[in-house]
Protein backbone atom coordinates (compact mmCIF):
# COMPACT_ATOMS: atom_id res chain seq x y z
CA UNK A 1 0.00 0.00 0.00
CA UNK A 2 1.61 3.28 -1.09
CA UNK A 3 2.10 6.12 1.36
CA UNK A 4 -0.06 9.14 0.51
CA UNK A 5 1.83 12.32 1.38
CA UNK A 6 0.78 15.81 2.38
CA UNK A 7 2.71 18.98 1.48
CA UNK A 8 5.94 19.22 3.47
CA UNK A 9 5.85 15.57 4.54
CA UNK A 10 9.03 13.51 4.31
CA UNK A 11 9.23 9.73 4.08
CA UNK A 12 12.08 7.23 3.79
CA UNK A 13 12.05 5.07 0.67
CA UNK A 14 14.92 2.72 1.42
CA UNK A 15 14.26 2.10 5.14
CA UNK A 16 11.12 0.02 4.51
CA UNK A 17 12.36 -1.27 1.15
CA UNK A 18 15.86 -2.67 1.72
CA UNK A 19 17.69 -3.26 -1.53
CA UNK A 20 15.61 -0.67 -3.39
CA UNK A 21 17.84 0.61 -6.16
CA UNK A 22 15.76 1.53 -9.20
CA UNK A 23 12.67 3.72 -9.01
CA UNK A 24 10.41 5.39 -11.53
CA UNK A 25 9.01 8.82 -10.76
CA UNK A 26 5.69 9.24 -12.52
CA UNK A 27 4.12 12.66 -12.92
CA UNK A 28 0.57 13.21 -14.10
CA UNK A 29 -2.11 15.84 -14.53
CA UNK A 30 -5.44 16.61 -16.16
CA UNK A 31 -6.41 19.80 -17.89
CA UNK A 32 -9.29 21.84 -16.52
CA UNK A 33 -12.45 21.41 -18.61
CA UNK A 34 -12.91 25.18 -18.64
CA UNK A 35 -9.50 25.95 -20.07
CA UNK A 36 -8.33 28.39 -22.72
CA UNK A 37 -9.16 26.03 -25.57
CA UNK A 38 -5.48 25.60 -26.41
CA UNK A 39 -3.55 22.41 -25.85
CA UNK A 40 -1.59 22.15 -22.61
CA UNK A 41 1.93 20.77 -22.84
CA UNK A 42 3.32 20.17 -19.37
CA UNK A 43 6.93 19.12 -19.07
CA UNK A 44 8.50 17.13 -16.25
CA UNK A 45 12.16 17.66 -15.40
CA UNK A 46 14.72 16.62 -12.80
CA UNK A 47 17.53 18.72 -11.34
CA UNK A 48 20.51 16.90 -9.78
CA UNK A 49 21.59 19.13 -6.90
CA UNK A 50 24.53 19.35 -4.56
CA UNK A 51 24.47 20.24 -0.86
CA UNK A 52 24.18 23.92 -1.83
CA UNK A 53 20.85 23.29 -3.60
CA UNK A 54 22.38 24.06 -7.01
CA UNK A 55 23.11 21.93 -10.06
CA UNK A 56 26.83 21.63 -10.74
CA UNK A 57 26.48 21.93 -14.54
CA UNK A 58 23.83 22.19 -17.23
CA UNK A 59 23.97 18.41 -17.86
CA UNK A 60 22.53 17.96 -14.35
CA UNK A 61 19.21 19.27 -15.70
CA UNK A 62 17.31 16.30 -17.17
CA UNK A 63 14.31 17.12 -19.38
CA UNK A 64 12.91 16.43 -22.88
CA UNK A 65 15.95 18.16 -24.43
CA UNK A 66 18.52 16.26 -22.31
CA UNK A 67 17.10 12.82 -21.55
CA UNK A 68 19.95 11.53 -19.36
CA UNK A 69 22.51 12.97 -16.97
CA UNK A 70 26.20 12.04 -17.63
CA UNK A 71 26.24 9.38 -14.86
CA UNK A 72 23.20 7.65 -16.35
CA UNK A 73 21.50 7.72 -12.94
CA UNK A 74 18.55 9.88 -14.02
CA UNK A 75 16.72 9.30 -17.31
CA UNK A 76 13.67 11.08 -18.72
CA UNK A 77 11.47 8.66 -20.67
CA UNK A 78 10.18 11.23 -23.16
CA UNK A 79 7.85 14.15 -23.71
CA UNK A 80 4.06 13.84 -23.58
CA UNK A 81 2.61 16.78 -25.48
CA UNK A 82 -1.01 16.61 -24.27
CA UNK A 83 -1.49 14.91 -20.88
CA UNK A 84 -4.41 12.94 -22.35
CA UNK A 85 -5.21 9.57 -20.76
CA UNK A 86 -4.99 8.00 -17.33
CA UNK A 87 -1.91 7.32 -15.26
CA UNK A 88 1.52 8.91 -15.58
CA UNK A 89 1.91 11.55 -18.25
CA UNK A 90 5.70 11.64 -18.03
CA UNK A 91 8.19 9.41 -16.24
CA UNK A 92 11.74 9.79 -14.99
CA UNK A 93 13.79 6.74 -14.00
CA UNK A 94 16.31 6.99 -11.18
CA UNK A 95 18.99 4.41 -10.42
CA UNK A 96 19.79 5.25 -6.79
CA UNK A 97 23.04 3.26 -6.93
CA UNK A 98 24.40 5.42 -9.77
CA UNK A 99 23.59 8.88 -8.39
CA UNK A 100 26.97 10.66 -8.19
CA UNK A 101 28.42 11.23 -4.72
CA UNK A 102 28.32 15.02 -5.17
CA UNK A 103 24.53 14.91 -5.75
CA UNK A 104 22.55 14.96 -2.51
CA UNK A 105 19.09 15.74 -3.94
CA UNK A 106 17.10 15.24 -7.12
CA UNK A 107 14.26 17.75 -7.51
CA UNK A 108 11.27 16.92 -9.72
CA UNK A 109 9.51 19.81 -11.41
CA UNK A 110 6.77 20.45 -13.94
CA UNK A 111 6.47 23.49 -16.17
CA UNK A 112 3.88 24.58 -18.73
CA UNK A 113 5.44 24.88 -22.18
CA UNK A 114 4.89 28.35 -23.73
CA UNK A 115 2.67 29.28 -20.77
CA UNK A 116 2.95 33.03 -21.36
CA UNK A 117 2.11 32.85 -25.08
CA UNK A 118 -0.81 30.49 -24.45
CA UNK A 119 -1.96 32.41 -21.34
CA UNK A 120 -1.93 29.23 -19.28
CA UNK A 121 -1.07 28.54 -15.63
CA UNK A 122 -1.36 25.84 -13.00
CA UNK A 123 -4.74 27.21 -11.95
CA UNK A 124 -6.04 25.52 -15.12
CA UNK A 125 -4.50 22.14 -14.26
CA UNK A 126 -6.33 19.54 -12.15
CA UNK A 127 -5.36 16.29 -10.41
CA UNK A 128 -1.60 16.89 -10.61
CA UNK A 129 0.42 14.21 -8.83
CA UNK A 130 3.83 12.66 -8.39
CA UNK A 131 4.28 9.01 -7.51
CA UNK A 132 7.28 6.78 -7.04
CA UNK A 133 7.30 3.09 -7.73
CA UNK A 134 9.86 0.29 -7.63
CA UNK A 135 11.01 -0.34 -11.21
CA UNK A 136 11.76 -4.01 -10.53
CA UNK A 137 8.27 -5.05 -9.37
CA UNK A 138 6.02 -2.09 -10.24
CA UNK A 139 4.97 -1.61 -6.60
CA UNK A 140 3.90 1.96 -5.88
CA UNK A 141 5.79 3.27 -2.84
CA UNK A 142 4.39 6.76 -2.43
CA UNK A 143 2.09 9.30 -3.99
CA UNK A 144 1.67 13.02 -3.48
CA UNK A 145 -1.38 14.74 -4.95
CA UNK A 146 -0.86 18.46 -5.43
CA UNK A 147 -4.05 19.74 -3.92
CA UNK A 148 -2.63 23.27 -4.04
CA UNK A 149 -4.73 25.95 -5.60
CA UNK A 150 -2.18 27.58 -7.87
CA UNK A 151 -3.51 30.53 -9.81
CA UNK A 152 -0.74 32.38 -11.64
CA UNK A 153 2.17 29.93 -11.39
CA UNK A 154 3.62 28.44 -14.57
CA UNK A 155 6.10 26.07 -12.89
CA UNK A 156 5.98 23.84 -9.82
CA UNK A 157 8.41 21.81 -7.76
CA UNK A 158 6.49 18.61 -6.95
CA UNK A 159 9.08 17.05 -4.66
CA UNK A 160 12.59 15.76 -4.26
CA UNK A 161 14.51 12.60 -3.52
CA UNK A 162 17.33 13.22 -1.11
CA UNK A 163 20.10 11.29 0.63
CA UNK A 164 20.20 11.41 4.42
CA UNK A 165 22.53 9.18 6.49
CA UNK A 166 22.77 6.65 3.67
CA UNK A 167 18.98 6.47 3.23
CA UNK A 168 16.99 7.78 0.29
CA UNK A 169 14.01 9.85 1.34
CA UNK A 170 11.32 11.84 -0.43
CA UNK A 171 10.11 15.33 0.44
CA UNK A 172 6.71 16.47 -0.86
CA UNK A 173 7.30 20.14 -1.68
CA UNK A 174 4.44 21.38 -3.86
CA UNK A 175 5.62 24.95 -4.38
CA UNK A 176 4.77 27.08 -7.42
CA UNK A 177 6.82 29.62 -9.34
CA UNK A 178 6.03 32.41 -11.75
CA UNK A 179 8.34 32.73 -14.74
CA UNK A 180 8.18 29.12 -15.90
CA UNK A 181 11.26 27.08 -16.68
CA UNK A 182 13.60 30.10 -16.62
CA UNK A 183 12.64 30.80 -12.99
CA UNK A 184 13.25 27.17 -11.99
CA UNK A 185 16.60 27.05 -13.78
CA UNK A 186 17.69 30.29 -12.10
CA UNK A 187 16.64 28.87 -8.72
CA UNK A 188 18.79 25.78 -9.30
CA UNK A 189 21.80 27.57 -10.79
CA UNK A 190 21.31 26.61 -14.45
CA UNK A 191 21.89 29.24 -17.17
CA UNK A 192 19.28 29.22 -19.92
CA UNK A 193 19.40 30.90 -23.28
Amino acid sequence: MPVSLKKGQKVSLTKDNPGLSRVVVGLGWDVNAFDTGGAFDLDAAAFLLGDNGKAGRSEDFVFYGNLKDPSGAVEHLGDNLTGVGDGDDEQIKVDLTRVPANVSRVAFTVTIYEAEERRQNFGQVNNAFIRIYDETNGQELLRYDLGEDFSIETAAVFGELYKNNGEWKFNAIGSGYQGGLAALCANYGIDVE
